[in-house]
């Protein structure tokens, strides 16, 4: 079982109060005009597919990079969340990890955190020296599960400004272990992972399914619905090697490195509010968090309210950082 760590909040806001606040602080109306730009980044792990948001009439705007939930591709969850923060002037950029989405690689749909951190670090290397942003201003905004990626990527890393997370997932390996069953059912996991790395050919499963009680995410919101994440530039599929990484990743680890400012937009109804609270225990006071009230993980994905509000404390967050 996972006992919930202490609360450490910088407050507990209701959404309507933080919409109010992205009213106040911010003129939308500004920056209404935004474009989207289909680009390639040159990065050190490779060419990789991305999607540069651009405010109209801002010169030089600071920059975001923005990863999604698990298995995901940047037109999900990544492509609200930059369009919401072109909108309020920032530039945003969300790419394809290596293997998924329209970023080619020989490893096909590979959740591992190591090599997904590797591509953010990539990225941010790339990002700051595109010549339509300002490189010395530069962001990461890490939602679900590429929130501790985003952690790992930024911890140390003089190119980076600030940070924040959306409905962060932040397992360790006892959590993960409890998450998924227990001991035994974890080994299960572990077990075909291994015989996965040692198959001649990639074992992929399903991602998402309403039909298929074997799929990674059976009846999982969000995922299996067309007019929000069954996208069809969503691969869909999961490589079964995933699970060594994710089983024994620890995305707590750099809660005692982290040096960057850092918000989290959490809620006690999220999918992993213990490991929020965990790592906010262990972190140094540079990390905080608001709390929304009653927003499902799913919900911080896409729906307009939570969305409005997450980056309404986002952007506070960055205009005071960047």
């Amino acid at each position: 079982m996972i006992k919930p760590a202490l609360i450490s909040t910088i407050g507990l806001f209701s959404i309507s109060g933080m919409a109010n606040d992205l009213d106040q602080s911010s003129n939308p109306a500004q920056y209404e005009d935004t474009t989207m730009q289909a680009i390639q980044l040159d990065t050190k792990v490779g060419q990789l597919a991305a999607n540069l948001y651009l405010p109209e009439g801002v010169e030089n705007p600071p920059v975001v990079v923005v990863t999604g939930a698990w298995t995901t591709v940047k037109e999900q969850m990544p492509a609200v969340y930059a369009q919401a923060l072109a909108d309020q002037g920032y530039a945003a950029v969300t790419f394809d990890f290596r293997g998924w989405g329209q970023s080619g690689d020989t490893v096909k749909y590979l959740e591992n955190p190591t090599r997904k951190t590797e591509d953010i670090r990539a990225v941010i290397d790339a990002v700051a020296n595109l010549q339509q942003v300002d490189g010395s201003r530069v962001a990461g905004l890490g939602i679900c599960a590429s929130s501790g990626y985003m952690m790992d990527a930024t911890a140390g890393n003089d190119k980076v400004a600030a940070v924040a997370l959306v409905a962060p997932w932040l397992h360790d390996k006892p959590m993960a272990t409890a998450i998924y069953g227990g001991e035994e059912s974890a080994n299960h996991l572990l077990a075909a992972a291994h015989q996965a790395e040692q198959s001649e050919t990639p074992v992929y499963i399903e991602a998402a399914s309403l039909t298929n009680e074997g799929a990674l995410m059976y009846q999982a919101p969000y995922y299996t619905e067309t007019d929000r994440g069954l996208i069809p530039e969503y691969d869909n599929q999961y490589n079964v090697a995933s699970w060594e990484g994710w089983l024994n990743y620890d995305a707590q680890a750099s809660a005692a490195t982290q040096d960057k400012p850092v918000i989290m937009v959490a809620s006690e109804a999220m999918a992993l509010p213990a490991g929020a609270h965990q790592y906010l225990d262990h972190a140094s006071k540079n990390v905080e968090a608001v709390w929304l009230e009653d927003v499902s993980q799913f919900d911080f994905y896409d729906q307009p309210e939570a969305v409005q509000a997450a980056v309404a404390a986002m952007t506070k967050h960055f205009k005071a950082n960047l």
